[in-house]
């Protein structure tokens, strides 16, 4: 087999292997990417790691201590451009140079202002082979909510529905648990897993009181979420009242009632206050605001007004609709509010489709195009 291939064949190895590692980081590092990094010396790996939370060492340091002296001469495999700046870690350039790596495989260059091939070129300079673009696809996939984040300066915006075939969300008397099957909502923990926070509207949480925690084994809750602005949900909801470590915020706007803000924050909610007009404000101000306070990705869950306004606003990059075996009819409760569509040419479409089966229900997945 020519050598060039052979190479190829590992490099391609041992980027999976990395891949696989960002993957254990998703939901737990923002503002920070998932990364994933293996060291290799003689076709074998002699040190791994993966960026566990924000604040902790990277991907590449934790995998070059674990390799020790093994990483002299060996080569580094990284599904993200090592970074050239100090944060709050040093830079992870300076520690690969260090370290005497003979050569580095980069999956992805980093976005990111402070770093775009700043790190490539720091290697290089210290005479380091650099080969970027390995299984650029795979690890593109796991730091695609970091890499939206830093381009369009909010973040990812996932929309979450589920409706029965027909399109109704709930009876025309309200009652909607459960539309989805079992299988869907542990699906939807899972998911709820992943994201940095989930986002509601003040109808939901008077309908359905929903604590929006993750409720799997070894789970984490997701900063919570709520639009209202008016202020009309109460300081003794499911979602100030279940005990949990995620933080839950409020996002209103500036006529909302002073009292009905000073009772929220005694429950132990942030108020968010935004300008808007006869309740109504901005959904892209508040995904601004959540992106400085270090919000990646946003799962939308509910309900129909707040889905439509993010669609209109065209805020929304992805959504998942879990599709039920059911029947409500016309006086059952619409999925979305109004779009405002006048012609099919201007309706929001879904691109990139897969549906999967979950359980009695089809999920269907794809990105928007406007």
């Amino acid at each position: 087999m020519p050598a060039r291939r052979l190479r190829s064949e590992e490099d391609a190895r041992f980027m999976a292997r990395a891949v696989v590692l960002a993957r254990r980081g998703v939901g737990r590092t923002s503002p920070n990417p998932p990364v994933g990094a293996v060291v290799v010396r003689d076709g074998r790996v002699v040190g791994e790691g993966w960026h566990r939370r924000a604040g902790g060492p990277h991907a590449e340091v934790v995998a070059l201590r674990c390799a020790g002296k093994a990483a002299r001469g060996a080569t580094l495999y990284v599904t993200l451009e090592p970074c050239s700046h100090f944060g709050r870690t040093p830079p992870c350039a300076r520690a690969v140079i260090a370290s005497g790596v003979a050569r580095v495989v980069v999956a992805v260059g980093d976005p990111n202002p402070r770093v775009r091939g700043r790190g490539l070129r720091a290697l290089r300079a210290a005479g380091i082979g650099v080969d970027v673009g390995v299984m650029a696809a795979e690890a593109g996939e796991v730091s695609a909510w970091f890499r939206h984040c830093v381009v369009h300066r909010r973040p990812y915006v996932l929309l979450k529905l589920a409706a029965s075939l027909d399109g109704r969300i709930a009876t025309a008397d309200g009652e909607s648990r459960w539309v989805s099957g079992v299988a869907a909502r542990r699906w939807v923990h899972r998911l709820r897993n992943r994201v940095d926070a989930v986002m509601v509207g003040a109808g939901t949480v008077l309908a359905d009181d929903p604590a929006l925690t993750c409720r799997i084994r070894g789970g984490r809750d997701p900063r919570r979420v709520v639009v209202d602005g008016r202020l009309r949900v109460s300081p003794r909801a499911a979602i100030f009242r279940r005990r949990s470590v995620a933080p839950t915020l409020v996002a209103t706007t500036v006529s909302a009632s002073p009292r009905r803000r000073r009772a929220l924050e005694r429950a132990g909610a942030e108020v968010l206050v935004f300008p808007g007009r006869n309740g109504r404000l901005r959904i892209g101000a508040v995904l601004a605001a959540l992106a400085v306070r270090g919000i990646v990705s946003v799962l939308i869950e509910g309900g129909g007004d707040l889905a439509a306004a993010a669609l209109r606003e065209r805020a929304i990059d992805r959504v998942l609709l879990v599709s039920a075996p059911l029947l409500l009819g016309g006086d059952g409760r619409a999925t979305l509010g109004a779009l405002g569509v006048r012609r099919l040419a201007g309706a929001p479409r879904l691109t990139r489709v897969t549906v999967t089966r979950l359980g009695r229900d089809l999920l269907w997945d794809g990105a928007v195009q406007y």
